[in-house]
């Protein structure tokens, strides 16, 4: 690191979608960054250190920082917050996810348990932040694209990619909001910047209503190749969901296709009236289904 004058932000997940868009962001305005990964790392650029660390065993000790921002799986973070020695009070922001409300009642058990797990990391995280007197944000986003990483979009972008197929769901009119992972940082970086974030639960959805079947379209509209269409109705597909329940076999995507025609947005009045949260719509290109590398990687 080149100056303890700067101030010091640790980021936990800054290899994933967020991170590489909000670490340029940080060092844009004079922070310093150490940033967690689970492998080796290195950079040329002398304002960022990565160090070896996992969340679910043990970290090397933490030099002094300012901010922490979190933008890895929640419930690993909550854990290792609520034992970890940090030395002051940081700053934190931290990124959860909407899960926590649209698979409370999903028919897959494994989606009821993370949305529980959630629920716990975010109670979790509040207390330990409150115990040392640190601030606190929390983001619930919604479906988040944008760097080629995600389990949601990237993978059928990357399907009909291969393949030259893109499935297309007829029937699927519940509507999404998918938000960009640059809005995101922007957002993370926002939160720091305004006292009146502080202590507060803010949904956060892509600037943009539009049902599945038309995220889907703009999503093959937005690939470098021709693929051709293949239409699967929602129907026959929820049908043969319940024949191979009935046979007990068990689906990973059933909670999924059973939300296709629910609408799964939120309302970002709040964000928008406290942090003048104000995200892109959905026209993707395909650079948003590419995975690029960490900053300084």
């Amino acid at each position: 690191m080149s100056d303890r004058s700067a101030p010091v932000a640790l980021v936990v997940g800054a290899s994933g979608a967020i991170g590489r868009f909000l670490l340029p962001r940080l060092f844009d305005r004079g922070y310093e960054v150490i940033a967690l990964s689970r492998l080796p790392r290195a950079s040329a650029d002398r304002r960022l250190r990565w160090i070896v660390g996992d969340l679910h065993s043990s970290l090397p000790q933490l030099p002094a920082f300012d901010v922490l921002v979190s933008l890895g799986p929640l419930d690993a973070f909550a854990r290792w917050l609520a034992q970890a020695y940090i030395a002051g009070a940081p700053r934190i922001v931290a990124v959860g996810s909407m899960s926590i409300n649209t698979k409370r009642d999903s028919a897959d058990a494994d989606e009821r348990a993370l949305a529980a797990r959630l629920q716990q990391a975010e109670q979790q995280l509040i207390a330990a932040a409150d115990a040392r007197g640190s601030r606190w944000t929390l983001f619930r986003p919604t479906l988040i694209y944008g760097a080629g990483v995600d389990r949601s979009l990237t993978p059928i972008a990357l399907f009909a990619l291969r393949w030259r197929v893109f499935p297309l769901l007829g029937g699927a009119h519940g509507l999404r909001q998918p938000v960009h992972a640059e809005d995101l940082a922007s957002a993370c970086m926002s939160a720091l910047d305004r006292e009146q974030t502080a202590g507060r639960i803010y949904a956060l959805g892509g600037g943009e209503q539009l049902t599945f079947a038309a995220m889907l379209a703009r999503v093959r509209a937005s690939l470098p190749l021709r693929s051709l269409p293949l239409p699967i109705p929602l129907g026959a597909v929820r049908v043969l969901l319940r024949v191979g329940r009935q046979l007990g076999m068990r689906s990973r995507h059933a909670g999924a296709i059973e939300r296709l025609d629910r609408d799964l947005v939120v309302d970002d009045t709040a964000a928008r009236d406290d942090f003048d949260w104000a995200p892109s719509s959905f026209h993707p290109d395909a650079r948003a289904w590419v995975n690029a590398a960490a900053p300084s990687d």
